[in-house]
């Protein structure tokens, strides 16, 4: 068989999951997935090992593939699944690893009566009922607090589609349209994805295609291992915390061991706190999207992701952590867990790497959900995005500025014409920040304000930013860079700051201000050029007072 047919085989699938990644895009209602991009498609072989992966968020790197395996656990041997069937999850502790607000649709694909793979995808849904709009909670104590829960059911079966599961879902969300939109549109990437596979199928033959996604998970699995000899062998430790978990408490430690050789990386969480009252908990296949997101980093970057890369890692962490928490505890801020967990192994190994890992970033999503009544349309709307902030420098450049988590991947914030028209707010600012910090031969990246005023008569919002009292870390003499939070300012001039809160009442004219991290700086500041210094002064990067006392340039 020639090595060529099977490449174009491969890049046919990596095309296909293109093509889904589009249609989510472009047939969702909800800015937060056709805007942001906070979804993941991918497909998998029949065993559920990933083949293609299209990311918006890297937070979905783990998900997709442990989903399908979720899948097959349930639908098995008597219950097996049959061609037209579509399941509907979002279970966070088997085969989810995030919240309940990020609904997976599966489809299996069939060829002449054979299982032959899997479509899916994995999409934040804005509106998913529970306690709170928005479907997040900093204060939720269990699960049935935070949404809507499908554990693998059929949402079509045998190409029916379930009524029973449409109006369950449209008398319980408060945004049904929405809601009930983005599943039509994660039904019809899936579906679109399958067709593809299909026709690469019956173009080639079906064993050919079998070897060449067998080539193609091999292949990853070589690079990798040639890439794991580039890191230095032995075993690494370290420690972080979750500060605080929505009811005052903490700190809550997160222990890490890092076992590198040349053919296996191994991450072991074990000795990390219990799982916590409140939603900042995270759900092991979550913690595995994590260390899949650091090693894929430090290893295979510019590759297109597909599980045979991910072989040669292992993570370790007996159940009933704040990193592998199990039903039914809360976990609708766990993507502030998952950053952690990813920052806590950079952390561990970017001095081992420094030309692959940089100083220490925002380390949050800054994930806001404002609510209220729209004063034009008289609509309900929730508005939920991620934030963008600083990134820490590296041993070659300043940090970057404005840019998002490395749980959000690829995503994007919402233009602020489409805030405005679609919600009851103004966006009154939206600027670098100079609260100090990350000063060094190559400055950290400037963290964000963004100032929302509402202009309904009333509203909500909630919030989760992580980093309030911790702030970013620096490099080899570069500076620790800043904090996270989110501030109310009340139209009558008073103030009130925060890092977790839910539902807090607002009015209209109070200014809901986010505040987003500078990230690290990397090398000592007296070795940064005097002329660099001054740019940075006349951009606005840093004040002419934080020349003079942290770089003795006047």
């Amino acid at each position: 068989m020639e090595k060529f047919t099977l490449e174009i085989i491969q890049d046919a699938l990596v095309a296909a999951g293109d093509e889904m990644f589009k249609t989510l895009e472009r047939t969702s209602m909800s800015p937060i997935i056709y805007e942001s991009l906070d979804y993941a498609v991918g497909i998998t072989d029949k065993k559920g090992e990933l083949l293609a992966q299209g990311n918006g968020v890297t937070a979905f790197l783990a998900a997709l593939d442990s989903v399908v395996r979720a899948t097959l656990e349930k639908f098995s041997e008597d219950n097996s699944l049959k061609e037209g069937d579509i399941i509907i999850a979002n279970t966070p502790y088997a085969g989810g690893g995030t919240h309940l607000s990020d609904v997976s649709i599966i489809y299996p694909v069939f060829y002449k009566n054979e299982l032959v793979a899997f479509t899916v995808n994995k999409a934040h849904w804005t509106e998913l009922g529970g306690t709170f709009p928005g479907s997040v909670s900093t204060v939720a104590t269990e699960i049935y607090q935070e949404g809507l829960h499908f554990p693998f059911i059929k949402v079509k079966s045998e190409g029916k589609l379930n009524d029973a599961i449409i109006d369950l879902i449209k008398a319980n969300v408060r945004l049904p349209d929405s809601t009930l939109g983005d599943l039509f549109a994660g039904i019809a990437a899936a579906e679109v994805g399958a067709k593809r596979v299909i026709s690469i199928i019956d173009k080639y033959g079906l064993e050919t295609y079998k070897k060449a996604k067998d080539d193609f998970l091999d292949y990853g699995e070589r690079m990798c291992i040639e890439a794991l000899k580039g890191i230095p062998n032995g075993v690494y430790e370290g420690e972080t915390a979750i500060e605080d978990n929505g009811f005052g408490e903490g700190p809550f430690p997160i222990k890490a061991k890092i076992t590198i050789t040349d053919e296996e990386f191994i991450a072991d969480f074990n000795g990390s706190h219990p799982q916590v009252k409140g939603a900042t908990n995270l759900a092991f296949s979550g913690l595995v999207t994590g260390c899949r997101s650091l090693f894929k980093a430090i290893t295979t970057p510019q590759m297109d992701a597909n599980g045979g890369a991910f072989r040669p890692m292992k993570v370790l962490c007996k159940p009933g952590t704040i990193v592998s928490a199990e039903a039914p505890s809360a976990v609708s801020v766990y993507y502030e867990v998952l950053i952690t967990s990813i920052d806590l192994i950079w952390k561990i190994l970017a001095p081992l790497i420094p030309d692959k890992l940089p100083a220490g970033h925002l380390r949050s999503v800054c994930a806001t959900f404002i609510s209220g009544i729209h004063p034009d349309t008289d609509q309900f709307y929730i508005q939920a995005e991620p934030l963008a902030g600083g990134w820490g420098a590296s041993a070659t450049h300043d940090g970057n500025r404005g840019q998002l988590s490395c749980g959000s991947g690829e995503s994007y914030n919402i233009p602020i014409e489409i805030r405005e028209m679609r919600y009851g707010i103004q966006v009154e600012q939206y600027a670098f920040h100079n609260e100090g910090g990350g000063y060094g031969e190559f400055q950290g990246g400037n963290g964000q304000y963004v100032d929302y005023k509402i202009t309904s008569d009333g509203a909500n919002v909630t919030g989760a930013f992580l980093g309030e009292k911790t702030k970013t870390w620096g490099m080899n003499g570069g500076h620790d860079g800043s904090y996270n939070y989110f501030m109310i300012i009340r139209k009558d001039g008073s103030k009130q700051r925060y890092n977790l809160g839910t539902n807090i009442a607002l009015e209209k004219g109070d200014i809901v201000r986010c505040v987003t991290a500078t990230g690290g700086g990397y090398g000592s500041p007296e070795k940064r050029s005097k002329k660099q210094v001054l740019s940075d002064v006349k951009n606005g990067y840093i004040s002419l007072e934080e020349a003079k006392v942290f770089y003795q340039v006047s």
